[in-house]
């Protein structure tokens, strides 16, 4: 006999006649073949769920559980269904036939069987597992590759999400650092946005944006006033009023940030994490009644991002200390926010920012200022100091 593989294939012989299962056992031994032996059907399901053998030779009529059921059972398991089952059977009507390939029976012997022909179909049906194991062996090879590879993506999914979170706070920071705010101001601005973001999501009828805006907007929101750094230090850390003519020139920061995101953006190519941000830049100081800048935009045209950190930057702005103001109650600050309903604000954004009050209390007490100034304000004060002293 051809070698099909290099363990002796196994073959369950099911049969509740001890004579004929000896008749098999002897034919199967002479031809190089190991012999497992049951005498009813529950037997035979519980050996082969237990060590599957190569083949199995079922006999139709048997205790407990007839070879119709054995086989339609070991054909609906997962683990068993690719053993070829060859019925060996002293039933030569065609309605056995039938219903044993309907219960999913490979092959169908009548007794008294010839040996040349047993031995034919059993060389078939093990090329045949043969072939199946092969196939199983590499679907189970792909499926571990599979989930290794969606676990490596998922991994430098993260990877990159972490880096885009670095880049995006690092180029805040940046512009910070020219500013009298403090970091402090940023981590609120994206805890304040993320609270409103998620009331939105969760509260508003035919939800304005998908689950994964609100991540997009915590990491891209400390990007709104990133066009600072191109505005002038005798007016970006003035610390008196400024001139109209100064207040224009201070109102460019809004066109510099979005630009500069813009040209990033394209270059990441369009529609890339910096999208966002540039959105915001352009249009955090926008009004929903079209008196904003830099482009008047009105109401639903103004991006949902922008309106969104425009109320989280105006509550922050009211209840931070700056050179030219002290520290507004949260009282005080939420009577303007409310008063600039459907005027300055978008009225959901208002709402949404209402319905989160307590959490953004929170945020407010957890991510309190210091006193510290700025880098490039402590430099300043240093110059100013070295050149008096």
């Amino acid at each position: 006999m051809a070698v099909i593989k290099d363990l002796v294939p196994t073959i369950l012989v099911v049969d509740d006649y001890v004579e004929n299962t000896l008749i098999l056992e002897q034919f199967l031994h002479h031809q190089g073949y190991d012999v497992v032996t049951a005498h009813d059907g529950e037997e035979a399901i519980d050996l082969t769920e237990k060590s599957a053998p190569d083949v199995i030779l079922l006999d139709l009529l048997l205790p407990k559980m007839d070879g119709f059921d054995v086989c339609r059972k070991l054909k609906q398991e997962r683990k068993t269904r690719h053993i070829p089952i060859i019925i060996i059977t002293g039933l030569a009507e065609r309605e056995a036939n039938v219903r044993a390939l309907e219960a999913g029976a490979d092959d169908f012997l009548v007794k008294p069987f010839d040996s040349v022909l047993l031995g034919a179909r059993i060389r078939a049906s093990l090329r045949s597992k043969f072939l199946q194991d092969q196939i199983n062996e590499y679907q189970m090879r792909l499926e571990i590759y599979n989930d290794t590879l969606e676990h490596r993506i998922q991994e430098r999914t993260l990877q990159l999400t972490h880096a885009q979170q670095i880049t995006v706070f690092s180029l805040a920071k940046l512009a910070e650092s020219r500013d009298t705010e403090t970091g402090a101001h940023l981590d609120r601005i994206r805890a304040y946005t993320r609270e409103i973001a998620q009331e939105l999501y969760e509260k508003k009828e035919g939800r304005p944006f998908g689950a994964n805006f609100i991540t997009e907007i915590y990491m891209s929101s400390p990007l709104h006033d990133i066009g600072k750094v191109g505005i002038p230090d005798r007016i970006l850390l003035k610390p008196g009023k400024l001139t109209a003519q100064e207040f224009n020139i201070m109102k460019a920061h809004s066109l510099i940030g979005g630009d500069t995101l813009k040209a990033a953006d394209q270059e990441a190519g369009e529609g890339s994490f910096l999208a966002m941000g540039r959105d915001i830049a352009y249009f955090h100081h926008e009004r929903w009644d079209g008196k904003g800048y830099p482009s008047g935009l009105v109401g639903t045209a103004i991006p949902m991002a922008a309106r969104i950190v425009a109320v989280s930057d105006v509550y922050d702005a009211l209840t931070s200390k700056r050179p030219y103001k002290e520290a507004w109650p949260h009282e005080r600050a939420r009577e303007v926010i409310l008063e600039e309903r459907g005027k300055g604000f978008d009225p959901d954004v208002v709402d949404a920012f209402l319905a989160r009050e307590n959490a953004i209390l929170a945020i407010r007490a957890e991510s309190a200022d210091t006193d510290a100034p700025a880098h490039l304000m402590r430099l300043n004060q240093e110059l100013e100091a070295a050149a008096y002293a």
